[in-house]
């Protein structure tokens, strides 16, 4: 792909001219995933090869923070079981899309001018019972495939991408030839930017929603042309976006009907990488089964 910042008319291009819809048919809710066949899923398993297992989320975000303003709730409840026997129940809530929560994007969580996923009207399909289309429940069998890092700190030199320095289309294919990788269809594209460096030395990633770093919309051609079911990234959009559109990498969500993961914990999964010399691997996303859910917490588990 070429080597420069692309205009607006190129970005909304991606967004429109570029776009899956009707690929897999008109009345599809699985997007990419699709691509995630049985063939995919055991050349995916071939990939293990030591067992060792990494996994990719956060902590439940239950502290409050500039960048966790509705935080997670976990409430504890403690009873009897006579004679001298007893149990322990909880509960759990959380508001898991924002920056904080390590979740999974289903096809129905956003939209821009032209409509969800495969064109539908947010009007006819969003209800306060749920989600009539795209929704997470689409994606029940989970999504096993291979998994690809790309570590753009290590490829800079860097500890982490700054505010100055998104991460470009371009950056992203030079680490996937510096690394030795070659994508293919069906793909989780795993993008390390370097979070936690940034927040030993910053203000939390994400507090400022203004001013984030992150990946370039330059990216969303890098995403079409990469054919892949997913993205895992850790510090998501850069933003401002630059083009006064309402999504730029989350576009790709309703343009190509990729999942998105955010807020994915990278660093240990870079680490091990870089001590096993090899950047390819198992990836499993199991999202709760909520019918009409816009997505899901999850723990992505790499098997190296």
């Amino acid at each position: 792909m070429e080597r420069r910042v692309p205009t607006k008319d190129e970005v909304l291009a991606y967004l429109k001219e570029d776009r899956n819809w009707g690929r897999w048919g008109a009345d599809d809710q699985v997007g990419a995933v699709n691509m995630v066949t049985d063939e995919k899923r055991l050349a995916a398993a071939r990939l293990v090869q030591k067992g060792r297992a990494v996994s990719l989320s956060r902590e439940f975000p239950k502290t409050p923070a500039p960048n966790n303003p509705t935080p997670a709730q976990h409430f504890m409840n403690r009873g009897v079981r006579e004679p001298g026997g007893g149990l322990s129940t909880d509960y759990y809530g959380v508001a898991y899309h924002g920056q904080a929560n390590t979740h999974l994007d289903a096809l129905c969580h956003v939209w821009n001018e032209d409509g969800m996923w495969n064109g539908r009207n947010p009007d006819d399909v969003i209800t306060f019972q749920g989600a009539a289309w795209g929704s997470v429940e689409h994606w029940k069998e989970g999504i096993i495939t291979r998994g690809v890092l790309l570590d753009v700190p290590r490829f800079r030199g860097q500890p982490f991408v700054t505010q100055e320095e998104p991460i470009h289309g371009w950056e992203l294919e030079d680490v996937a030839a510096a690394q030795g990788v070659a994508l293919e269809p069906g793909d989780a594209i795993c993008v390390y930017g370097g979070r936690e460096k940034w927040n030993e030395v910053n203000p939390m990633w994400g507090s400022d929603p203004a001013q984030r770093p992150g990946l370039h919309a330059s990216c969303l051609r890098f995403l079409r042309e990469s054919d892949c079911a997913l993205l895992v990234w850790d510090m998501m959009d850069f933003t401002p976006n630059g083009y006064n559109v309402p999504w730029s990498v989350h576009g790709a969500i309703f343009a190509y009907g990729i999942g998105l993961l955010d807020n994915a914990l990278l660093e240990p999964l870079a680490d091990v990488c870089a001590e096993e010399g090899r950047y390819e691997f198992m990836l499993t996303v199991n999202p709760l089964r909520v019918v009409g859910g816009t997505g899901s917490p999850v723990n992505p588990i790499a098997l190296l």
